[in-house]
């Protein structure tokens, strides 16, 4: 659990200052996971550079905050929940598989969250995905459908992958990812995580992923490629090694890597 001075550096990093009631309710859940999406940058840098990932909740709040870095599933949604834990949330982590783009039934290696706010209300937070997602938290409810920052998101369940999120996508709807209710702990996400750091077939160990997200889009850099996602229009450009570190910092924050 974070501390006061923690909590309060911690919505600081995600720019939310002027945030001073902290009752756990839907509304500040949605402004928390906008927030982390839009200023905590998904990227594998230390998977790059061989440097071990640690899911302990001081490396993640030292990563994160202090150092103002990012990192992918099992970090940022690892220290959502213990941040919103610390704000009085009920939160259970769950393992998901990653539909989008499959051609086959792919492992369980994506960290979800379940929350419950103080109105009971339940929710589906995620701040971990690079690609384009949905950055507010959405209704744990089969049927649900939200329209949040020109993209449509469905929730489902199915008898196999469980609860499944949908977008909608050139005018049908593409399976996102699917997990079922097994709690998870912390502990639990530690083989994944190492299978993403160190496996041959892993899509984390050859070059940059990262990716921030904006009000309409997403900045992404892979390998040496940086685009901008505004709607439907892309614009790229390809970097020189020199040009990297700018981006680096001014697109997704990072100043030390």
């Amino acid at each position: 659990m974070l501390t006061n001075q923690q909590i309060k550096a911690t919505l600081t990093r995600i720019g939310l200052t002027d945030v001073t009631d902290i009752t756990p309710t839907p509304e500040l859940l949605a402004k928390i996971q906008y927030a982390f999406c839009t200023t905590v940058p998904y990227e594998n840098i230390d998977i790059l550079r061989g440097i071990p990932l640690s899911l302990d909740e001081d490396r993640l709040y030292d990563k994160i905050v202090t150092r103002h870095r990012g990192g992918y599933c099992f970090e940022i949604n690892g220290f959502l929940g213990m941040l919103l834990r610390s704000l009085g949330y009920d939160v259970t982590d769950y393992m998901a598989r990653y539909l989008r783009g499959e051609t086959e039934i792919p492992m369980r290696r994506h960290r979800v969250l379940g929350v419950t706010a103080c109105d009971g209300t339940r929710w589906i937070c995620d701040a971990g995905i690079g690609q384009s997602a949905f950055r507010y938290p959405l209704p744990f409810r089969a049927g649900a459908v939200s329209e949040q920052c020109g993209e449509t998101y469905k929730v489902e369940t199915d008898d196999f992958f469980g609860w499944v999120i949908s977008d909608w996508h050139k005018g049908q709807w593409r399976r996102f990812y699917g997990f079922t209710e097994e709690p998870q702990l912390n502990i639990d996400y530690i083989m994944p995580s190492f299978w993403c750091e160190k496996h041959p077939d892993s899509p984390f160990t050859s070059s940059y992923m990262l990716s921030i997200k904006t009000a309409t889009g997403r900045k992404t850099l892979d390998g040496n490629v940086f685009r901008i996602f505004d709607g439907d229009a892309v614009t790229e450009k390809c970097l020189s090694d020199t040009e990297i570190p700018t981006v680096l910092r001014d697109v997704f924050g990072i100043k030390e890597a």
